[in-house]
Parts: structure tokens; C-alpha cells; sequence
């Protein structure tokens, strides 16, 4: 039998897809308990979450993001919906505080951070606000209550106000009354649009969902991508020409291109792909492209996958930050969930390896932000365990047998409510 903190398998099952093998399935549970354990401790007496330091102590800064808000709602529906109970009910006080603390009242929209005496920074970003579509949609997978009014509310903000419908991409960034103050637009925000509008196809079936992730995929990367050796620029002027001279925050906005992205892009192109049902071959190619063109560029000597690229691939920051490793998990997932191929299981393994050995906390729970050199975490960029959303979801997908529909796949096959995994099949 593998160790507890064994990702693999015992050797009678080593020739097996890991996707397939009860011992990777069952590790992939535990994982996504564990840090489901840790992140228990999120909710504040006064409302909103706390962002938690490595041991699960409350950090002091009280501000609460929206990212952090939404990430953490549509996490623990996803949770629910795989058979786990809301223990600490992080949906319920997430909902209510999105609609009663990060909701302008005054001008509409979703601020973007809040504190204990209100709105603290009203600035109005896309990259919020898909965030919001995407809780919604996953809480009204889940059943809330209140999910119908949120998802209402967020669909016609982001179609008054960010998209273009004339580009079909989201604009960016308005101020908290909704005055344009750049002509900045940006890869991250429409990435993270067709997550959300996909979750959202999936909860209502609307297709004018389906429609513009598949417009934002096609210009990023049927047409971006493919003119840029299958890398994806981060940065855009208003009329979306890639900005190579564009270097606003190293961390949120860093220049050149981003390889965890095309990890993400990549799988999210196949989940377009299958719920469009599946017309032509040029996406799985695509994705493909994306994959490996990531991996030869970003995969470090030491483990791990470098943050960001100059624009022809050579590493720019090789920081090894854990939230690229768990896209690359889901990339690879879905490519072998579609066509398994000997390269991408070895791909999976290491990756999983990598992150067994250098990300997860095994003791605490959750996965550490950063790899330092050595065989230890690093404290960098981040404070403690920033969040649960990238981490369960490289657990939870994986445990689902399509390339789409996961909510679905989780609710049918429940695997958090059991000890072991389901069968994935094919």
C-alpha cells in the first residue's frame, strides 16, 4: 500500500493510469478533505473569512477580496455537490456576504475589497465580477437559495458594463461609479470569464454563455496563441493588440506571458470543446499546443513550473508558485480523460510528485504557496495559505470521468462522501 502522503500507487497497480487507480483516486480525496479541514476555519464572527497563516490561524489584516469571497463559495458548493457537508457553512455566509457586503448599493456592482466598516476599495473589476458569475452559477448548482437573485444581478452587470460586444471580450476596470479610468484590458479577467460563463452554461443551460466563452477561446487562442508559438500575451491595449511593453504589478500583472495560464486555457478550451459538442479537431490540438509548449518552457531543474515568460519562452521569474502546478494537473487530466497518452501520464506523475513532496502540507492541511529551492516551502509573496479554489479543484476534477459537466460527475459519483474513490471509465 502507498504511504499516506503517497500520490502513486503500489506495485501492482504501476502500470495503470493514475486517473484510473483506486490508490491515486483515494490520495486525491484525502487531499481535497484535508483542505477542505484547514479551510473550515475561514468564516469571521462578524462575517466574511479570514485569510488563514500556515497553521490555520487567522492573519490580522481584516480585508476581504472578492476573489477570496467567490473563490471560496464556488469552492465548497463544489465540495457539497461531492457529498461533503457545509460543516462550517462557508456557502451560506459567503452568499450573504457577497450580497451584503461586497454589492454597491449605491452604484451597483461588487467592490473589490471590504473591511469591517464597509466598502474599503469600490473599484469595479472584471476579474472580480467573473468571480461572482462563477460562485453563483456553482451555488445554484448546489441548490442555495439565493443563488437565482446573485446569478441575475452579475449577468447583467457584466453585460452592461464589461463586455465588448463588438470584440467579444470583457473590458477591464471602471471605478467605483463606473467611469473607464484605463484602456487597459487583460488575458487573466477573460480567462477566468470563460470559466465562469461555462459554470454558468452549465447551471442554467443559456447558450449566449456557451456563445461568448467560445468567442473570448477563439481570440485568445484559435487566433492569439497560435500567431504567438502557443503562448498567450497577458496584457492588451483598447483595441486588443498585445502590449510587450507592459509591466504593471510583478505579482497580478506581470509582463510577458504566464504559463500556468496556458495550463488553465488549454483545459478550459476542451471543456468549451465537449460542451459544444465537440465540433472539429482543432481544439484538442490546440490544448495540446498550449500543454506542451508550457511544460518545455516552464518546467524548472529543481521541480516545479516558473511563473512567468519573456515572450519567446525563456523564463522571466522562475519563482514556483503552487497554483501553476495545479493547472497543469488539470491540462493533463483532461488531455488523457480525451486521448491517454504515454508522455502526458509521465507529465501527470511528476507533477503530482512535485507537489506531494514540496506544495502539500501534510500535517495542516491545504498546500503551501510557494517551492523554495531546497525541500521546503517558501515565505515569499504570500502570507500563510492564500486559498483552497486551485488545489481542490485539480483534486475534484480529476475524480470526474468527463471534460466538462464536473459538477455533474461529482454529484453523481459523490466521492467526498465515500472513502474511496468511483470508477472513472471511458
Amino acid at each position: 500500500m502507498p504511504a499516506k502522503n503517497d500520490p502513486g500507487l503500489g506495485p501492482d497497480e504501476s502500470r495503470a493510469p493514475w486517473l484510473d487507480a483506486p490508490a491515486h483516486r483515494a490520495f486525491l480525496i484525502r487531499d481535497a478533505h484535508h483542505a477542505l479541514d484547514f479551510f473550515d476555519a475561514s468564516p469571521r464572527d462578524d462575517g466574511g473569512f479570514h485569510t488563514l497563516d500556515s497553521a490555520g490561524r487567522p492573519l490580522p489584516d481584516g480585508l476581504q477580496e472578492l476573489h477570496t469571497t467567490t473563490r471560496l463559495v464556488h469552492s465548497y458548493a463544489l465540495a457539497g455537490i461531492a457529498g461533503r457537508p457545509d460543516r462550517a457553512g462557508i456557502v451560506d455566509r459567503g452568499m450573504d456576504y457577497l450580497w451584503r457586503g461586497h454589492r454597491d448599493a449605491d452604484h451597483g456592482g461588487y467592490a473589490w475589497s471590504c473591511d469591517q466598516a464597509g466598502i474599503a476599495d469600490g473599484t469595479k473589476l472584471a476579474y472580480g465580477h467573473v468571480f461572482v458569475l462563477l460562485a453563483a452559477s456553482s451555488a445554484a448548482m448546489a441548490g442555495h437559495p439565493d443563488a437565482g437573485r446573485l446569478l441575475a444581478d452579475i449577468s447583467e452587470l457584466l453585460d452592461r458594463h464589461f463586455w465588448d460586444s463588438q470584440a467579444g471580450l470583457f473590458r477591464d476596470e471602471f471605478t467605483r461609479d463606473w467611469q473607464p479610468f484605463s484602456d487597459y484590458r487583460g488575458m487573466n479577467a477573460n480567462m477566468h470569464g470563460v470559466e465562469a460563463l461555462l459554470t454558468a452554461f452549465e447551471a442554467t443551460g443559456e447558450r449566449d454563455y456557451l456563445r461568448r466563452a467560445g468567442r473570448i477561446l477563439d481570440f485568445f487562442v484559435s487566433r492569439t496563441a497560435r500567431a504567438e508559438d502557443w503562448r498567450i500575451p497577458e496584457h492588451y491595449s483598447a483595441d486588443w493588440q498585445p502590449d510587450r511593453a507592459y509591466a504593471g504589478n510583478p505579482m497580478f500583472r506581470p509582463a510577458g506571458t504566464t504559463p500556468g495560464h496556458s495550463f488553465e486555457m488549454a483545459r478550459l478550451h476542451l471543456h468549451h470543446w465537449d460542451l459544444a459538442g465537440r465540433p472539429g479537431n482543432d481544439a484538442p490540438a490546440e490544448a495540446r499546443a498550449l500543454v506542451e509548449t508550457a511544460l518545455a518552457d516552464a518546467w524548472s531543474d529543481h521541480g516545479g513550473l516558473a511563473y512567468t515568460l519573456h515572450f519567446g519562452g525563456a523564463v522571466d521569474n522562475p519563482t514556483r508558485f503552487w497554483w501553476p502546478v495545479t493547472e497543469a494537473i488539470g491540462a493533463l487530466a483532461a488531455l488523457a480523460k480525451l486521448e491517454p497518452r504515454e508522455d502526458d501520464e509521465k507529465w501527470y506523475r511528476r507533477l503530482w510528485r512535485f507537489a506531494d513532496t514540496r506544495l502539500i502540507d501534510h500535517e495542516a492541511g491545504g498546500w503551501f504557496p510557494e517551492a523554495d529551492t531546497g525541500c521546503g516551502p517558501a515565505t515569499g509573496q504570500f502570507s500563510g495559505k492564500p486559498d483552497i479554489y486551485h488545489a481542490l479543484q485539480a483534486d475534484l476534477f480529476a475524480l470526474t470521468p468527463g471534460l466538462s459537466r464536473h459538477a455533474e460527475g461529482l454529484r453523481i459519483g459523490q466521492p467526498l462522501a465515500l472513502t474511496g474513490g468511483f470508477s472513472h471509465g471511458r
